[in-house]
């Protein structure tokens, strides 16, 4: 295998495909991406040959397949050590901010769910998912540096972590701090992201088959 090969979901819906095509762009590794369209009759069988999680993004390398968004940024990182801060404490708030959003905010992931394609609007969110719109906001200007316009000053695999937050926010158009606003712009005028989203909004299947 010359290059280490993507496999993604669609562009317009996959948060979890976006965090690690946006790390291995920031980090400058080659890699082709392979789209698996989501909710297809054959997408499990798909995914299946791929890893046993049955899940994207998946990462091909010579040294076999890494599935889990976080677990392919991490091997991005061994490459890229500037994926994370260079300080120690600051790495490891970063690697703490990170996991909690990789694990955390299921009401905000369930009643804002993430299409590139959306027609901007409000909606009505239950007191849980506000709850996690607030808790993201003080973890954000918890451990924002002030040093640059990312939370660590300039841009590590956190900020990939929030990116696909910050096109829920903008989507669904959540009220935010002040400070809060200013992120969710940084983030959603980074050029590797609008990479992303210029092919998402080319995305012409929709569906899921059921």
């Amino acid at each position: 295998m010359s290059l280490p090969v993507l496999h993604i979901g669609n562009k317009r819906l996959s948060t979890w495909s976006m965090r690690p095509w946006l790390a291995l762009k920031k980090a400058g590794i080659a890699f082709t991406e392979h789209l698996i369209p989501l909710d297809q009759e054959d997408t499990r069988e798909r995914l299946l040959a791929l890893s046993p999680a049955a899940t994207v993004p998946v990462l091909e390398t010579a040294g076999g397949h890494i599935w889990d968004s976080l677990a392919i940024c991490e091997w991005a990182a061994e490459q890229a050590p500037s994926l994370w801060p260079e300080d120690p404490a600051q790495r490891a708030l970063a690697r703490s901010v990170t996991a909690s959003m990789h694990s955390g905010f299921s009401a905000l992931r369930r009643e804002l769910s993430m299409d590139l394609q959306r027609e901007k609007a409000a909606k009505d969110m239950s007191v849980a998912c506000w709850a996690d719109i607030e808790q993201i906001q003080a973890l954000w200007a918890h451990v924002k540096t002030g040093e640059g316009p990312f939370l660590f000053g300039t841009w590590t695999i956190a900020d990939a972590f929030f990116t696909p937050v910050a096109t829920r926010f903008d989507t669904y158009a959540v009220p935010l701090s002040t400070d809060a606003s200013a992120y969710v712009k940084t983030l959603l005028n980074d050029p590797v992201y609008k990479e992303w989203k210029a092919s998402a909004l080319e995305e012409s299947w929709d569906a899921p088959f059921h």
